[in-house]
């Protein structure tokens, strides 16, 4: 059974758990009970992310790690709900916003019925005891979905009072910044970021055949992609990183194939010196020497990565130290003043902060905790990051500006803003890794390849 949420996270959600009672509703049989309680809880962590816009990882991470006692299906249940409802709010909003003819417990319990069948879930004793709380007449039930284009068709049959569009899940201000007039890519973009993304991996240390092996021995369908002789595709199913050895060993790092691309666009040779300036906890560093030891497995070339926060560059640690990974080091940048040598590397990588857009797919909460700010608050920041980087590029050298926005605010225009007031850089021509096609700016669209969306440019300094 779900326990309730302990006391302090309550207190935390004292609105959300204000708005509704299950008091008044009677559970017979074990299922109808056990129903109820996901409902309760599902609806306090929802809340809990709407009202207090935290993000959903993070508040369903902090459930689980306070109550212990769920069970693995318990666990798959709550989260898979909680993260479809935020996929399918655009629809599922308009059941909350009727006028008030029923109860409001009534109403949860349709959009959890409608939510389960949006995703094809199989618990069919909850979602009918779901239904059954609704006291809704039972739903046409939905075959296994291809797109959303579907579930949309299926929804206008099923409430014909009622009007669902694609365009719905996404808000309104995100067609704004990120402008497209081409129906069929606005409706592919759609479709691709109301999809679960699969898990995508790198491989260290080790070839992605050798790998794929030994993952498929633990019941792990990998496979390699076709673009990245080193990427690795995990599947849809949640793993126990902790359970594998490959990844206990350095072997293989969690890194979308998306992101990946920001590292092969740095074509780092095996003795350079690269500055990862907003390293987090250096996915990107790690995989920048990985490229370095694939060249020459006795590679001199060094990172240093630079964060403002002291874990992310301490997890970063650990990371090397777990792949045996010589020649990173930390350096943290808390000042005006650059942290590093001025002109001194052969390649800088600014992997700025962002309003994260192209990551959608992955945390569909945040299209409804953040809002157009997100967007707009960011270019000032991202240049000013760029330009200060900047001055620590050797002449000659290279210097990447990455984002994983899908906004031109944040990505095209920052660029074209620091090459008007920086003439001794200009654009070097890249190939896009999905399209093949030619550039010096890229974005990465997820419907491309199944990744996050990113956007990279390669800059040369005279």
């Amino acid at each position: 059974m779900v326990d309730a949420l302990n006391t302090s996270q309550t207190n935390s959600i004292e609105q959300a758990t204000d708005a509704l009672s299950f008091d008044n509703l009677h559970a017979e049989t074990p299922a109808q009970k056990r129903a109820l309680s996901y409902a309760n809880t599902i609806f306090q962590l929802f809340h809990q992310v709407m009202d207090k816009q935290q993000p959903a990882d993070r508040v369903v991470g902090e459930y689980f790690r306070i109550n212990k006692k769920h069970g693995s299906k318990d666990r798959r249940v709550i989260r898979e709900s909680v993260f479809a409802l935020f996929r399918w709010w655009g629809w599922l909003s308009k059941f909350n916003a009727l006028p008030e003819t029923e109860p409001k417990e009534q109403v949860w319990f349709t959009i959890l019925t409608i939510n389960a069948q949006l995703e094809s879930h199989p618990w069919h004793d909850f979602i009918s005891a779901w239904e059954g709380f609704a006291g809704i007449k039972p739903l046409e039930s939905a075959t296994q979905f291809d797109s959303a284009a579907q579930r949309c068709d299926w929804l206008n049959t099923q409430f014909d009072s009622l009007s669902f569009t694609p365009d719905e899940l996404v808000p309104d201000w995100f067609w704004e910044v990120c402008p497209s007039d081409d129906t069929e890519q606005r409706l592919a973009l759609i479709e691709s970021l109301s999809s679960r993304p699969p898990i995508w991996g790198r491989v260290q240390n080790i070839d992605v055949h050798d790998a794929i092996d030994t993952l498929t021995k633990v019941d792990i369908a990998a496979t390699g992609s076709e673009f990245f002789s080193d990427s690795i595709n995990l599947g849809h199913k949640n793993i126990n990183l902790n359970g594998l050895a490959l990844y206990k060993d350095g072997e293989l790092e969690i890194q979308d194939l998306g992101s990946q691309v920001v590292g092969q666009m740095c074509q780092p040779k095996a003795d350079d010196n690269w500055w990862d300036t907003c390293s987090g906890a250096g996915g990107k560093s790690l995989q920048l020497r990985s490229l370095m030891l694939q060249q020459n497995k006795h590679a001199t070339g060094t990172i240093i990565a630079s964060d403002i926060r002291r874990k992310p560059l301490e997890e970063l640690a650990k990371r090397a130290k777990r792949a045996g990974f010589k020649g990173i080091s930390t350096a943290p940048w808390k000042s005006d003043e650059l942290p590093v040598e001025h002109a001194h590397f052969d390649g800088v990588l600014v992997d700025a902060p962002c309003s994260c857009t192209g990551t959608w797919r992955r945390n569909p909460d945040m299209r409804w905790i953040d809002s157009k700010d997100a967007v707009m608050d960011k270019p000032a920041l991202q240049l000013d990051i760029l330009a200060r980087s900047s001055q620590a590029v050797k002449h000659g050298a290279i210097l990447v500006y990455a984002t994983c926005s899908l906004s031109p605010l944040e990505n095209e225009a920052v660029v074209n803003a620091f090459l008007a007031s920086n003439s001794d850089f200009t654009l070097a021509v890249t190939t896009h890794p999905f399209t093949g096609k030619q550039g010096t700016m890229h974005t990465v669209i997820p419907y491309q390849a199944d990744t996050d969306g990113m956007f990279v440019a390669r800059m040369i300094r005279k």
